[in-house]
């Protein structure tokens, strides 16, 4: 984790012309792992049981990336609220990143959103996928209906308790300087022109 956070802040204030270049975070972990293993050495006996949920949150993920979605409807609570049940289905990167990109979200409601909705169901996060694997009945239909349908309700009643306590303050998206003021003046303001008086000849 804390190799995962270095890496990422690292390559976000000195790198980020190469932040889409290669996997940084995914490599600074795996270097960490490798280092480690004289450390504690790690159940390798795992891995194919584990690679095969990998390799299924990764097409969750590569399917989600190309949803032809260009633009998420226009910012707004219930907006926000639908985007966390959508969250449970699809893949929550994608989404915030459109989000992000659109602007006009209440960062903290929607952080909410996709993380508490995300995880409504088993493979709507990267821990439910790992936990499927050890308790397989997580994958029932019938038994998360059963169980689970209270946390449904449960995030939809978090939702509006933040909804109420905090309230709803959208930020804009970041925009860059506007062009009038990125523009050096050709032609000085008179008001920022001394005035000079005349000089006397001195007879």
């Amino acid at each position: 984790m804390v190799a995962a956070i270095a890496a990422n802040v690292t390559v976000n204030l000195k790198f980020k012309h190469l932040s889409d270049a290669f996997p940084f975070i995914g490599a600074a972990v795996w270097v960490t792992i490798l280092v480690c293993v004289p450390v504690r050495k790690p159940e390798w006996k795992l891995l194919p049981e584990a690679f095969k949920g990998s390799i299924f949150l990764l097409s969750l993920v590569t399917i989600a990336s190309m949803m032809p979605v260009e633009k998420l409807p226009a910012a707004s609570w219930e907006t926000t609220l639908s985007l966390g049940f959508i969250s449970a289905v699809f893949d929550n990167i994608p989404l915030t990143a459109l989000a992000l990109k659109q602007g006009g979200y209440d960062w903290g409601m929607l952080a909410y959103a996709v993380g508490f909705g995300g995880s409504m169901i088993w493979f709507g996060s990267s821990a439910g996928v790992a936990l499927s694997n050890i308790y397989p009945e997580a994958k029932s239909v019938w038994q998360w209906l059963r169980y689970s349908r209270h946390v449904a309700v449960g995030y939809v009643i978090g939702f509006l308790v933040l909804l109420a306590i905090l309230g709803w303050h959208p930020h804009e998206k970041h925009k860059g300087l506007p062009a009038a003021a990125s523009v050096a003046p050709s032609v000085m303001p008179a008001s920022a022109v001394a005035v000079v008086p005349p000089r006397t000849e001195l007879s």
